[in-house]
């Protein structure tokens, strides 16, 4: 349902662009009809649509084999606040909803003399992040209806599924994370200008700050004695709508 979402939104921009955004002709959008909206307000507001690949980036104790991360698309969604410094910069708010979910796959040399099923080789993590960036967007000049530009920042996230506070864990097939987390963000994308809004596809990625995992009880724990450290990392492709 989420893809055929974007994808009829996707529909929709590439319609208005036959007409309005492949001519030399520079556009004077105008996101709400009734009152002119430029680059040049202090404030302006909009909301994002994008999908999310995530993965977990490992450092180890001891040598063995990496734990495998599968990956799968995840949803985004959320708004979008923006205050312009100048002509070039401007302080970006995106809180949004991040929904994705990782499997790790554990190599049975983590079970060396310990007794397992072939259900302990599999944790299935899920995610939903309540996330806050603050970034800041770098323009190039616009030149007729294309601006490109760079974003980068910091952000929280309070995860609503990390488990932090179960008392069960792997033991009981429950693999816990973090609640609260921080990262940094870089990304690029390209405004285009239509006459009723503004379309800014982009790219961006999100490292992790902290250690994300939540040990087991036991410390010689197969699925969490040997992680040294486990921090998110994932890319972002964003439509924004403005």
């Amino acid at each position: 349902m989420r893809k055929v979402f974007i994808l009829i939104s996707l529909f929709f921009v590439f319609k208005q662009a036959n007409a309005q955004l492949f001519t030399k002709k520079k556009v004077q959008y105008d996101a709400n009809q009734g009152k002119r909206s430029t680059d040049n307000d202090l404030l302006r507001w909009g909301y994002f649509l994008g999908i999310n690949n995530y993965d977990f980036n490992f450092d180890y104790n001891n040598d063995l084999r990496d734990v495998y991360v599968k990956r799968s698309p995840g949803f985004s969604v959320g708004l979008i606040g923006n205050l312009r410094i100048n002509d070039f910069i401007d302080v970006r708010l995106e809180p949004g909803l991040i929904i994705t979910t990782r499997e790790l796959h554990y190599s049975t040399s983590y079970f060396q003399g310990v007794g397992f099923s072939e259900s302990d080789l599999m944790r299935e993590v899920k995610s939903t992040y309540i996330h806050i960036p603050l970034l800041l967007k770098f323009s190039t000049k616009r030149i007729n209806n294309f601006k490109p530009f760079i974003v980068g920042g910091f952000s929280t996230a309070l995860n609503l599924s990390s488990n932090e506070n179960n008392p069960n864990d792997n033991n009981n097939g429950q693999f816990r994370t973090t609640k609260n987390n921080l990262f940094y963000e870089l990304g690029f994308g390209i405004d285009f200008y239509f006459y009723n809004f503004k379309f800014s596809p982009s790219i961006r990625g999100v490292f992790g700050m902290n250690d994300e995992l939540v040990r087991d009880k036991d410390p010689n724990s197969p699925w969490t004695s040997n992680i040294a450290s486990m921090k998110t990392r994932g890319v972002f492709v964003n439509l924004t709508f403005q």
